[in-house]
């Protein structure tokens, strides 16, 4: 017997590790045999409810939606791994903060903001981590790369649109952004300065 559409969605948001859209979920049916768009958003709202007094909830991020643990749980969950992820210098999240406010931006404008080099190993992890992208070139000389933010931006930290960022009509203090938005990963958010990435990182501002 096929399990019921809400068991097959509740199975799909838990094991996909990324959010999925109405659209991917539909397709997770035989055609013919699909929900709507409503009886998926009626499931979605089910569990919803159903995970209101527990550890995990259903959350909209990029379009799409997920099962996740609750960010107040963190402190607890961290103690699973013992390892601590990567932390990031101030200067790769100010930089993050500048693209994501004021994209598509290419990089001499971003260092005109900062007055200082962005150096190559920033943009390199930004784009590693799959949160920014190129999407075109500036027509002027040199044809400069624009840069923006990417939907595993949006996913990250748990935005559903750009339309979420907090309104700031002018980005002058990025450190501004930080008590806005919150760019630091979640290993980040007691310590008042975080260590580099890499070390030529916090050099090069210096120098500059």
């Amino acid at each position: 017997m096929q399990p019921n559409v809400k068991s097959i969605i509740e199975a799909a948001l838990m094991a996909a590790g990324e959010a999925l859209t109405i659209e991917r979920l539909q397709g997770l049916f035989e055609a013919g045999e699909a929900p709507g768009r409503e009886e998926v958003r009626r499931v979605i709202a089910e569990l919803s409810a159903d995970y209101a007094r527990r550890g995990i909830e259903v959350r909209e991020v990029a379009g799409g939606y997920r099962i996740q643990v609750r960010a107040e749980l963190s402190p607890w969950l961290s103690r699973l791994w013992e390892e601590k992820p990567a932390r990031y210098s101030r200067a790769l999240l100010e930089t993050l903060a500048l693209i994501a406010y004021r994209q598509p931006i290419t990089r001499g404008e971003i260092e005109q903001v900062r007055g200082v080099t962005v150096s190559t190993s920033i943009v390199r992890t930004l784009e590693e981590r799959g949160w920014i992208r190129v999407v075109g070139r500036k027509d002027m000389p040199g044809r400069p790369a624009m840069y923006a933010t990417t939907r595993a931006f949006l996913e990250h930290f748990n935005l559903r649109s750009l339309d979420n960022l907090p309104d700031l009509a002018t980005l002058q203090d990025p450190d501004q952004a930080f008590l806005e938005l919150d760019l630091r990963l979640p290993d980040e958010v007691d310590e008042e300065e975080s260590t580099d990435v890499d070390p030529a990182d916090h050099e090069e501002d210096e120098r500059s």
